[in-house]
């Protein structure tokens, strides 16, 4: 009962903490001076095109942009009635997007499951891959192994992932007929989910996933090999094969154990590092994640699209951070709950 109440007390802080990022998204995407209304109306007058003036002036009644600051955001947020009655972020109504004139539920509605999966994708890669070579390389220090490994990370640090993208963008079409861009063949693009269409998307995902998550998996590798290095030198794990327990078993129960802590608290920062960090791997491979969203609309001053796209990568680090607050818990019984043993 103890955990589950640490994780409701964790999940009313998450949304306290989102209450108080929405805040700080809506001033800082309002920072630039004007928006993306007030630029089109100043180049439709400039060339004289009434009409188009009259427009923009709607939308801006339409979408209470002509309001104070703060009453746009709580009219965005929902929490006060807008032109149309309550009908912001907390009842579903995510805004209109100005530069492609949809609803912002609308252009981003597909792209927001396939940016989850890929990054979910490559969050597994990072694990499988850092885990066992970061553990190879504290057990076999100073030998080829560990050479051999910290060369592969420091070569995964070093590589741009644009330039890894493109290399794996030709090597792997044409020596493994891996296909080039997208997450999945355009016949399937707009069908409902098939058989044939999680095959196409699963081998979509090789190169992004290797390529967007290489940097971290190399980073993590090389954390866990110095916290396992570390942790192998304590008077414990001498007195453990002292008392005659079998490395690999002594290895398991305690060292990683222990060294295994950062990691689990990396899960709330990995997801949506590596969704901001992709962005430029997206643009260069194209695929149809909110990362080149994300980019048009800051380029633009797209608020609602932007804010909206920056409030769903606030929203997945809070999770991953209160995901990662109860594993830890779980994990290592020196961490106490709140407000336990006070």
């Amino acid at each position: 009962m103890e955990i589950l109440k640490y994780a409701i007390y964790r999940f009313g802080t998450m949304l306290m903490t989102l209450l108080v990022v929405s805040v700080l998204v809506f001033v800082i995407i309002n920072l630039p001076p004007g928006d993306y209304l007030s630029n089109q109306i100043a180049e439709l007058q400039a060339t004289g095109q009434s009409a188009g003036v009259a427009k923009a002036e709607f939308l801006r009644k339409e979408y209470a942009l002509d309001k104070p600051l703060w009453q746009q955001y709580m009219i965005w947020m929902g929490f006060l009635p807008g032109p149309h009655g309550f009908s912001g972020m907390i009842q579903g109504n995510f805004g209109w997007s100005f530069e492609f004139d949809s609803p912002v539920a609308d252009i981003v509605g597909d792209s927001l499951w396939l940016t989850v999966l890929v990054n979910l994708a490559a969050v597994i890669f990072v694990y499988a891959v850092a885990l066992p070579l970061g553990v190879l390389a504290a057990a076999r220090a100073r030998t080829w192994v560990d050479y051999t490994t910290a060369f592969v990370g420091y070569l995964g640090l070093a590589t741009p992932n644009f330039l890894l993208a493109l290399i794996l963008f030709y090597y792997g079409h044409r020596w493994f007929d891996l296909p080039i861009g997208g997450l999945m063949a355009p016949e399937f693009e707009g069908v409902p989910m098939n058989w044939e269409k999680v095959k196409s998307i699963l081998v979509h995902l090789i190169v992004p996933t290797f390529v967007i998550g290489t940097a971290g998996a190399s980073a993590m590798m090389q954390r866990l090999r110095a916290n396992m290095l570390d942790e192998l030198g304590k008077p414990y794990v001498e007195t453990a094969i002292a008392k005659g327990m079998a490395p690999s078993r002594m290895l398991a129960k305690y060292p990683l154990r222990v060294a295994f802590n950062p990691f689990v608290a990396d899960i709330g920062n990995l997801l949506p590092s590596m969704i901001s960090g992709s962005v430029l791997v997206s643009v260069v491979l194209g695929l149809q994640t909110i990362g080149p969203t994300l980019l048009t609309a800051l380029k633009t001053q797209d608020m609602f699209l932007s804010g909206f796209v920056l409030m769903f990568v606030a929203l997945l680090t809070l999770i991953g951070t209160m995901i990662s607050d109860v594993l830890l818990v779980l994990l290592d019984p020196r961490i106490r709950y709140e407000g336990r043993d006070a």
